[in-house]
C-alpha cells in the first residue's frame, strides 16, 4: 500500500463516490472525504469502506479554499497527497506506475503531473481537445497548496514537478439535465473570471512563478479568448474543437461533448457577461479607455451585482 493520502471533495456524489473509492482504497494508506455536506447517500456510502474518513466542512464557495482548509486543518501523516474528484479514477496502468515510482521518487521531486483522459456518455473520447491536458494532482505533504481562484484552480508546488506516463479518467455519470444545471453554476463563475480579467476586479489573476509552463500556456490561451468578441468566440471554439481538432471522429458522444461543453456552455458564459455589463452600464465601453473614476465605479457595480445576483464574492 502506498504512503499516500487521497483527499476527495464531495457534495451529493452518490452516483460517483463508490466507483472512486473502490479505485483508490486498495492502494492508498488513507482516504479522506471532505463533504460539504451532502444531502444524498454520499456519506453513507463512504462509511462502507474501512480506510475512508469523512470530515464535514461547509463549502466556502470554491474548491481551492475547501482543499486548502483540508491541508491546514487535517492531520496528514503520509509522505504524499493525491487530490481526486469523485467522478474521477486512476487507470490500472497509472496505479501500477505509481506503485513502481512513488516509493523511490527522488527528494527533489515535490509534485507529479498526471494526464487527464475524458469520458462522456459512456465513451472515452480521443479527439477534439481532450488529450494533452496535464494537471498536478500528487504532491509531497507540506509542499503545495491551491491558489485562490473561483474555478480552474492550480496547485502551487515548492520543488520539481515530473510527469507520469499514464492517465487518470474524468468520467462524469450525470444526466444531461444534471449536466446543464451544474454548468449553469460554472458559467456564473467563468463569467466572473472573464470580467475580472477585463476590469481587474481582484488580483487573483496573477499567476505565481511556480505554476509551471503548462498552466502558463493555458492561462495565455484563456487571455486571448477573453479578448475575442462575445458569442462569436463560443461558435469559433466549437468549430475548432469539432472540425479542426477532429472531434467528429468521436461519434455522437464527441458531438455532444463539443457542443454542450464547447458551444452551449461558452455561449451561456457570454450571455452572463453581457447581462452583467448591461446591468452595470458598461456595455459597449472599453475598460482601457475609462477614466480612473469610471473604472472604480464599474468595478464596484460589477462586484455588487455578482454578489447580489449570483452570490459570487470577489
Amino acid at each position: 500500500m502506498l504512503d499516500l493520502t487521497v483527499i476527495i471533495l464531495t457534495y451529493n456524489e452518490e452516483i460517483h463516490i463508490r466507483r472512486c473509492l473502490e479505485n483508490v482504497c486498495p492502494i492508498a494508506r488513507r482516504v479522506i472525504v471532505v463533504d460539504s455536506p451532502s444531502t444524498d447517500r454520499t456519506v453513507e456510502i463512504c462509511h462502507e469502506f474501512e480506510n475512508v474518513e469523512v470530515v464535514v466542512h461547509k463549502y466556502p464557495g470554491n474548491q481551492a479554499e475547501q482543499f486548502n482548509w483540508a491541508l491546514d486543518n487535517l492531520t496528514i501523516d503520509t509522505e504524499w497527497v493525491l487530490r481526486l474528484d469523485a467522478d474521477e479514477y486512476l487507470t490500472p496502468e497509472l496505479v501500477e506506475e505509481l506503485k513502481e515510482t512513488l516509493p523511490v521518487m527522488g527528494e527533489a521531486v515535490s509534485g507529479l503531473s498526471l494526464s487527464r483522459a475524458r469520458a462522456y456518455c459512456g465513451r472515452v473520447l480521443h479527439h477534439g481537445i481532450v488529450n494533452g491536458i496535464w494537471i498536478t494532482r500528487i504532491f509531497r505533504t507540506g509542499k503545495a497548496r491551491y491558489e485562490k481562484r473561483l474555478m480552474d484552480e492550480h496547485l502551487s508546488v515548492e520543488g520539481e514537478i515530473v510527469r507520469m506516463k499514464h492517465q487518470f479518467v474524468d468520467d462524469n455519470l450525470m444526466t444531461i439535465g444534471q449536466f446543464t444545471v451544474k454548468h449553469e453554476g460554472y458559467a456564473s463563475r467563468e463569467a466572473a473570471l472573464l470580467l475580472d480579467a477585463e476590469f481587474r476586479l481582484t488580483d487573483t489573476g496573477a499567476m505565481p512563478e511556480d505554476h509551471g509552463e503548462e498552466v502558463g500556456r493555458k492561462r495565455a490561451q484563456k487571455a486571448r479568448y477573453a479578448r475575442m468578441p462575445l458569442f462569436w468566440r463560443a461558435f469559433g471554439y466549437f468549430l475548432y474543437r469539432y472540425i479542426f481538432r477532429l472531434g467528429f471522429l468521436d461519434g455522437k458522444e464527441g458531438f455532444l461533448w463539443d457542443f454542450m461543453q464547447g458551444w452551449w456552455y461558452r455561449t451561456l458564459v457570454d450571455a452572463k457577461v453581457l447581462e452583467v455589463k448591461k446591468a452595470c452600464g458598461v456595455w459597449g465601453k472599453k475598460a482601457g479607455r475609462m477614466s480612473a473614476a469610471e473604472m472604480m465605479k464599474a468595478r464596484n457595480d460589477i462586484k455588487n451585482y455578482l454578489a447580489a445576483m449570483y452570490r459570487i464574492h470577489i
